[in-house]
């Protein structure tokens, strides 16, 4: 039977392996971590984990030796030349003490070392989210390192991991794959080190070295605290960075704590994300800062190498004129097949919306954008949009009908003056039921149109805009499912939908707040650029990438969608997170034009390498076009 301990005014279950198997929320009363089931088991509860080792590679499990105190429990795990003393301690905190120890008569190399901590990061449904699960923000910068377990509603209390002892450098993903596909985030673990699998993630990973009776020892504390700046202003960590992104040449401040040494600015000639370690003399922190190029740079080379390397030259008739994936590694432009997230439609569109903010800023060559984008409206019109406003999602096979891509569409010929076809495409997104779906850019679109038609056009486009609203209220928490049961790009779109609804004086404020919370749980402030203030997303490398991984993408383009939330809200509090998202999503271009649109953050998901950009450029160019819109400089 597991044992119960009180930990603040909620409660942890510890079975009888001496593994936690559950952490009770004290308010909402749900598990904090998975429950046993399809794909979640024992094997994976908190505590468990792995070593991969220069003398074998061992899993650790039941323990050799348990002993149970009031106040917790005692345990000794032995594999290989190695042994394992993990202590937990539960009270108005709950304190874990691990300490790896090199048995043998020679040394150990140990190249990983990972715990699970197998937080409830699932999508069920809307409902379920927001009132049972949460996400778990997790920065692992050495001795600073973190994790906020966050309520997906945005209410306290949450539930806070620190490390007060030893480092971590790396977090890796487990039991990702079609069975938990894009609504689980899956097991996730920390780790001393991942040095076997990734040796270069998060500017580097060392073996721990243990020389025969040497050991290795770290220890983390979780506490309950009512939010995000709560827990983060409950220690001073060895480095902060107010600012994480600058121009090539610029300097970025850093704040170090007393008796840490380290640079207190940075800079860099060289673009991409660099990682700034200090230290106290006994453990070292890291910070992950971008230095990019001038934004009308990265434009100028990305329009350039899309027009060079991802039109389908190849072909006779206008599909040649439109947008496909390209594979960085091979020079090759991809063939879609059926996998319609490589399709010449789609998401693919973003590449000749960038091709308009260009063209209407001047950059670039004007004939040479001039001549693209009427081929590309030519294809559109040929092999995309049907005479009734139906948007296709696939030039080349039969397909169904996409919600998503209708705006998209719309908002492509709004751009080229065709203001007929932009509004016969959302009155065909009506009419199909859109008001009970949130497809992006919606709000905007149509204040946009009831700007440039006629009365009566006008008014059917606020007709549309006072409808959608007032479903979407109606729904509560109890939002209808879209390709994923629950995400940061419902959110976000149901917001940007009730802003423009506010600033057309059809919804108070109220709803808007109050809904503000479920998109801001999303992202936390980890002192690196490709995290801070993003939200979580944990798919997109699978589906629209090369290389087919899960796992969590840091930053996702469609990150993008709360910048335009944060960028327009009506207070100005939230325009820092919102630039920092767009400056954070530059670091998925490079200096030749070509691009990435997935970065599968962790060290590794799967057991297979990872922190690594996927060599495809298919549909990142959104950030670029968002950037533009919202006035980043």
């Amino acid at each position: 039977m597991p044992e119960t301990f009180a930990v603040g005014a909620g409660q942890v279950d510890v079975g009888d392996d001496g593994a936690v198997s559950a952490v009770q929320h004290p308010v909402r009363g749900h598990s904090m971590l998975l429950s046993d089931g399809a794909w979640h088991d024992p094997t994976h509860h908190w505590g468990k984990g792995f070593v991969i080792t220069s003398r074998g590679s061992y899993r650790f499990d039941a323990p050799a030796f348990t002993r149970w105190r009031s106040s917790g429990i005692d345990l000794l795990y032995r594999f290989g030349p190695l042994e394992l003393r993990v202590g937990r301690r539960f009270g108005e905190r709950w304190t874990e003490t691990y300490e790896l120890r090199n048995t043998s008569g020679s040394s150990v190399d140990v190249g990983s070392l990972a715990v699970s901590t197998p937080w409830r990061d699932l999508y069920s449904s809307s409902r379920e989210s927001l009132r049972g699960a949460v996400h778990a923000h997790v920065w692992t910068g050495g001795a600073d390192s973190w994790v906020w377990a966050q309520p997906m509603d945005g209410s306290g209390p949450g539930l806070g991991l620190r490390l007060i002892e030893g480092e971590l450098w790396a977090y890796s993903v487990e039991s990702r794959d079609t069975e938990t596909s894009s609504n689980s985030r899956g097991h996730l673990y920390l780790h001393v080190t991942d040095h076997a699998r990734a040796p270069h993630a998060q500017g580097g990973q060392e073996p721990v070295v243990l020389a025969p009776g040497e050991s290795y020892r770290w220890t983390w504390q979780l506490e309950w605290f009512d939010s995000l700046a709560d827990f983060r202003g409950s220690w001073q960590p060895q480095v902060s960075a107010p600012v994480l992104a600058g121009l090539v040449g610029s300097s970025l401040s850093l704040s170090l704590a007393d008796g840490v040494t380290g640079p207190s600015t940075v800079t860099s000639a060289e673009p991409g994300v660099h990682y700034v370690e200090v230290t106290d003399g006994k453990v070292r922190s890291r910070v992950g800062l971008l230095f990019h190029e001038p934004l009308r740079d990265i434009v100028e080379r990305r329009i350039s190498f899309a027009l060079e390397h991802q039109r389908p030259v190849e072909l006779s008739d206008s599909r040649r004129f439109s947008f496909v994936p390209y594979d960085a590694r091979t020079g090759l432009r991809l063939l879609s097949g059926g996998w319609r997230d490589w399709s010449d439609a789609r998401e693919r569109i973003g590449t000749a919306l960038l091709l308009q903010e260009a063209r209407d800023r001047g950059w670039g060559s004007r004939a040479e954008l001039d001549e693209a984008l009427a081929g590309y409206q030519q294809f559109v019109m040929e092999h995309l949009v049907a005479a009734d406003g139906t948007v296709a999602d696939d030039s080349l096979h039969e397909s169904r009908t996409r919600l998503y891509n209708f705006p998209w569409f719309a908002r492509f010929l709004l751009g080229q003056g065709d203001v007929d076809g932009a509004v016969r495409i959302l009155d065909r997104y009506y009419a199909l039921g859109g008001d009970q779906f949130l497809a992006f850019d919606l709000g905007p679109l149509l204040r946009a149109l009831a700007a440039v038609t006629s009365a009566e056009t006008a008014a059917r486009m606020r007709e549309h805009l006072r409808r959608h609203a007032a479903a979407f209220i109606e729904y509560g928490d109890d939002l209808p499912p879209h390709e994923v049961n629950y995400e940061q790009s419902m959110v976000a779109p149901l917001l940007e939908l009730l802003l423009a609804a506010y600033e057309e004086g059809m919804v108070p404020l109220e709803e808007l707040t109050r809904r503000l919370p479920w998109l801001t749980a999303f992202a936390a402030d980890q002192p690196d650029v490709r995290l801070r203030h993003v939200p979580i997303r944990h798919w997109d490398g699978y589906w629209f990438g090369l290389l087919r991984l899960w796992g969590d993408v840091f930053p996702h383009y469609w990150s993008v969608l709360s910048a335009a939330v944060y960028l327009t809200w009506p207070t100005d509090e939230l325009r820092p997170a919102g630039e920092a998202i767009l400056r954070a999503n530059l670091a998925n271009f490079h200096p030749d034009g070509s691009a990435t649109c997935a970065f599968v953050y962790p060290s590794a998901v799967n057991n297979l390498p990872a922190h690594i950009a996927d060599p495809l450029a298919n549909d990142q160019d959104w950030a670029l076009v968002y950037a533009l819109r919202l006035g980043l400089t």
